[in-house]
């Protein structure tokens, strides 16, 4: 069983606590995440407000592989992680010596690139003789609409969430800012890897915001004329239809949608490579491309449709839990059609037609991996005075449910006390 290192809190980190509450200044973290491709960092404070956002994507960089190369992720946080900290302290006006704590992400995530970053904020704490704490990624998401929604109009637990990226497909019970219980996960893709996978089989072109995004947009280009009518001599190719499968389960599956179309395009346009390979470079016909990426898009998100649904109505029977929130949060929820849909459900579900359940969400630029996240979802401990050792291990994978196992067994807390939220 993980056990946090216990942490003795140095005499000055209890003083500048005591002088903050004196004098009620904010809060100011520096957040610093490389759990995948992204490279960022970011000054936040406890008064919400975000003084700076740096994200370098490598999206260039992992093009010709079909997705992200670990060692070639790695290098380029390497590369990148200095400059984009010097910008996040530049953009905010905020000199490094004025940084009240340091966060980073702890995990889960791509190991290498993960060492990357906590290196860094080590490194950076000690040498500042600042505290420092170790974030899960996956709980960030879920309190970023903590930071980003209006003071009346904030989550109240226990609420839904759904976190949906690469790396992630989770349904959450959130109970606490530690305690989640996990209502469904898939059981072997996530939503974002198949997004990007089923974009570049197609043909979809990697654009600056990812694969999985340029097929959204490849989509939202296009009315519903365009691609209604095969081209001539291809009106006997019959587009396939995409299964939302394990209907009635708490449970999600993705990878019966690539597959689908792996078969569809071995069959009707076949290559020396197949289509899982990154060499496969197909030639589709331009109405044939954007119905099957329409259809995948349906399927995928009619998934969390149904998932979701699932998801309220095992709270309210088993739970006896009325859920007011549903947080979407994950790279994939930047997708405005999957916001559409699901906000229709919603509405059509709530007993309550003038007060239907709220869907939250962050803006999308902070839906996608970002250190805003990770310096706000340390903001609690920070005041708290609960800190990490600075010889703090990552952890690569990394339960949500264990978050409130670790909590439990916090290392250290100080005389200062302040609230989250102003």
């Amino acid at each position: 069983m993980f056990t946090r290192a216990a942490t003795r809190i140095p005499r000055t980190h209890i003083l500048a606590s005591n002088l903050l509450r004196i004098t009620r200044r904010s809060f100011t973290v520096l957040g610093i995440e490389s759990s995948a491709d992204d490279t960022c960092a970011a000054i936040v404070t406890s008064d919400r407000q975000i003084l700076s956002n740096v994200v370098v994507k490598q999206h260039d960089l992992h093009e010709s592989f079909g997705g992200i190369h670990p060692f070639v992720a790695i290098e380029g946080h390497q590369k990148n992680l200095a400059r984009a900290v010097r910008k996040a302290l530049g953009d905010a006006k905020v000199a490094v010596w004025e940084v009240d704590g340091i966060a980073y992400t702890r995990g889960p995530g791509i190991g290498g690139c993960l060492s990357v970053g906590s290196n860094a904020a080590k490194t950076l704490a000690a040498s500042l003789n600042k505290p420092l704490v170790g974030v899960h990624h996956m709980q960030a998401h879920a309190l970023t609409p903590f930071l980003t929604t209006p003071l009346d109009s904030l989550p109240t637990y226990p609420f839904l969430t759904l976190l949906i990226s690469g790396g992630h497909t989770l349904l959450l019970l959130s109970s606490s800012p530690t305690s989640f219980k996990v209502l469904a996960t898939t059981c072997d893709e996530s939503i974002g890897r198949v997004f990007d996978k089923v974009a570049r089989m197609i043909g979809v072109p990697w654009g600056e915001k990812g694969l999985g995004a340029s097929l959204e947009e490849f989509v939202s280009q296009h009315d519903d004329r365009d691609g209604t009518t095969a081209p001539e001599g291809w009106e006997e190719v019959a587009i396939p239809t995409f299964p939302i499968p394990m209907r009635g389960t708490l449970s999600f599956s993705y990878a019966c949608l690539h597959s689908t179309l792996e078969r569809y395009l071995s069959n009707h346009f076949p290559s020396s490579h197949p289509p899982s390979s990154p060499l496969y470079t197909p030639c589709l016909p331009h109405p044939i491309k954007l119905a099957l990426a329409r259809s995948f898009q349906s399927a995928a998100i009619g998934q969390l449709e149904e998932k979701l649904l699932l998801g309220l109505r095992w709270c309210k029977n088993e739970m006896n839990v009325d859920v007011r929130h549903v947080v979407i949060s994950g790279g994939v929820a930047s997708n405005l059609y999957l916001r559409r849909k699901l906000g229709e459900t919603l509405r059509r579900i709530s007993p309550d037609k003038d007060k239907p359940i709220e869907l939250l969400f962050p803006p999308p630029a902070l839906c996608t991996d970002n250190a805003v996240m990770i310096a706000w979802a340390s903001m609690d401990r920070f005041l708290a005075g609960d800190h990490d050792d600075y010889s703090i291990e990552l952890r690569s994978k990394w339960p949500i449910e264990e978050l409130d196992l670790t909590s439990a067994k916090g290392s250290a807390t100080s005389s200062a006390s302040w609230p989250l939220r102003p």
